[in-house]
């Protein structure tokens, strides 16, 4: 019914960037809050950055003032944009929505995209 892609992961040096993107389509009626997870190896899921549709932003620690998060709420996308990537800023990259949709009634579905390796190099 929905549906999540991310784009923009690859191999990039220490203090390098990369710009991450995330679309979402289908039977959208619209999206409210937007984040970005990773998944490191052998380590759980944690929350990078979130954002509102107000545009309304969340970091952990480790990325504030290195990575930035936006969306453009007409395209129905997000980006995070990272800079001065470490070798500890590699993991699975996840796009994560709660996108409002219309099927008998209105109802909020956690949609998940499959995901964006990004690796840092030393």
């Amino acid at each position: 019914q929905v549906q999540l892609v991310e784009s923009g992961g690859g191999l990039v040096q220490a203090g390098g960037s990369l710009r991450l993107s995330c679309v979402a389509s289908g039977s959208i009626f619209r999206i409210d809050n937007m984040a970005w997870y990773r998944q490191a190896p052998g380590k759980q899921r944690e929350l990078v950055a979130s954002i509102s549709r107000g545009g309304d932003t969340n970091y952990v620690d480790s990325v504030k003032g290195r990575f930035t998060i936006s969306r453009d709420n007409a395209k129905n996308t997000a980006f995070l944009q990272m800079n001065s990537l470490k070798p500890e800023d590699t993991a699975v990259y996840y796009c994560n929505a709660a996108i409002r949709v219309r099927v008998t009634t209105f109802t909020t579905l956690d949609a998940w995209g499959q995901g964006t390796l990004v690796t840092v190099s030393t």
